[in-house]
């Protein structure tokens, strides 16, 4: 390794859609000689073993997470328990606070990179060593709501100053609908941790580190990133799109045959997120709606609220009204491997980021059913209103409830070759997958990216 090799210790929030693009992240430093100490709870490293391209440059340390009273035993990241348990998993996390520190002093790294963990900032600076937090999503979302201007002195932020972007924020086309500013002003109230607000503990993290990382390359987020530049007064790197890696494995058979059973650019997979169950009434919506479209479809969903399975969740006789055509699959499916099948020609997503990076590389067209988590609204908004990659359905301003006509309507304009809106969508999707794949793209952002991490120290 050449002295221009920087040691580094990656410390993501304790759930898998963290600790997931935080390891894609590590094996872009590792490829260009950068060793990686990855901190990860302990029973949690065999499921991301096999991620790890560089195990010569990526180390695993395994984290022992503390119980904490209300958590089940044996629960280390948020992916294992209900969204109202979610705080408890950051009180543990901010329990390993003593032995972060014993591991930070004995691996002597230059750069933390962490996320969630407030505390990181004056951990590091104790022992003289740099900090970034890194966010696994694009600037857009943070740069909207969590910035200095959205703080309000000794107050709560309310639906009121979400009406409208910040001051000086570089673009007034994203707007958010009525329910969308009640649920996010309300999300500045929930206690995450050990008596931390939300809002706080990642406000706490962005004003004290030394700079802020996201996900985005500056052809697309440059205006963003300049905005909390200013904003915070300190650098923000840009990582690039991280787009996937290509997958070492196969389809399974099932699947395969099941695809491969209609025509190219002709089936709906519909992919709600490993974290977001609907409402039994949404649930039956979403599935009807795909129903209503006539075209064949694979719906990977969590059991909606208060059921245990799929199965006894289904509208009453749609399984047989669909057999052949439709499926509702209850466990997870290899996402990346049946956006890339040629029998899939539309993807409904909730917006999650890794979601979105392996849609737009791929060939099917876009859905955005935003859950209502914060960059996942953003991101819909941005990608079918400024980028026009896409279709958002339609939901109710007040309520934010969508019906079965709102996700067939969504479905047709994109798969429709006649629709004119949809050839615009479709147009700007494939310039769009063809700017992401472009030669040297990538590495360029990466490149940089390596070079502000040298120029913090």
């Amino acid at each position: 390794m050449d002295a221009s090799s920087l040691h580094i210790v990656m410390f993501p929030w304790f759930a898998m859609g963290h600790l997931t693009p935080y390891l894609h992240l590590s094996n872009k430093l590792a490829n260009r000689g950068h060793r990686i100490s990855f901190f990860i709870p302990k029973r949690t490293q065999t499921k991301l073993q096999h991620l790890n391209l560089h195990p010569h440059l990526i180390t695993f340390v395994p984290i022992t997470v503390p119980h904490v009273d209300g958590l089940p035993h044996d629960a280390e990241t948020s992916s294992e328990v209900p969204f109202s348990l979610f705080p408890l998993i950051a009180k543990a996390m901010d329990f390993t606070e003593k032995d972060i520190e014993l591991l930070l002093r004995e691996l002597k790294p230059q750069i933390v990179f962490f996320d969630f963990q407030h505390w990181i900032p004056n951990l590091t600076r104790r022992l003289g060593i740099k900090c970034i937090q890194h966010w696994i999503v694009n600037p857009l979302s943070i740069a909207y709501l969590w910035n200095g201007p959205r703080r309000c002195q000794g107050g709560e932020l309310t639906e009121d100053d979400l009406m409208k972007p910040p001051r000086g924020f570089p673009d007034s086309s994203i707007m958010l609908h009525p329910h969308e500013r009640r649920f996010l002003a309300a999300t500045r109230k929930i206690e995450f941790g050990n008596g931390v607000l939300l809002y706080d503990r990642l406000d706490i993290g962005s004003s004290s580190s030394d700079a802020l990382g996201f996900k985005g390359c500056r052809e697309i987020d440059g205006p963003y990133a300049d905005y909390l530049e200013t904003v915070y007064g300190k650098p923000v790197l840009l990582s690039g799109p991280l787009l996937p890696d290509p997958p070492k494995t196969t389809l399974e058979e099932k699947w395969v045959a099941w695809l491969g059973g209609f025509k190219d650019g002709s089936a709906i997979f519909c992919a709600y997120g490993s974290e977001s169950p609907l409402q039994q009434n949404q649930f039956q919506e979403l599935l009807l709606g795909l129903e209503l479209t006539g075209f064949p479809f694979l719906a990977a969903l969590k059991p909606p609220n208060g059921f245990e399975s799929i199965e006894e969740a289904l509208p009453e006789g749609f399984k047989e009204r669909v057999q052949g055509r439709g499926i509702a699959y209850g466990s997870w499916v290899p996402q990346q491997l049946i956006l890339g099948h040629p029998s899939v020609g539309c993807f409904i997503t909730h917006c999650g980021a890794a979601s979105i990076t392996e849609a737009l590389v791929n060939k099917c067209q876009l859905v955005f059913l935003p859950r209502l988590g914060a960059d996942h609204v953003i991101n819909a908004r941005m990608l079918s209103g400024k980028l026009k990659v896409g279709v958002e359905v339609e939901k109710g301003e007040e309520d934010g409830l969508f019906t079965k006509e709102n996700i067939c309507r969504a479905v047709k304009i994109v798969m429709d070759d006649e629709n004119e809106f949809g050839r615009e969508v479709r147009a700007n999707h494939t310039k769009m997958r063809n700017f992401l794949l472009s030669d040297k793209l990538e590495s360029s952002c990466v490149e940089s990216f390596c070079r502000k991490l040298q120029d913090l120290l």
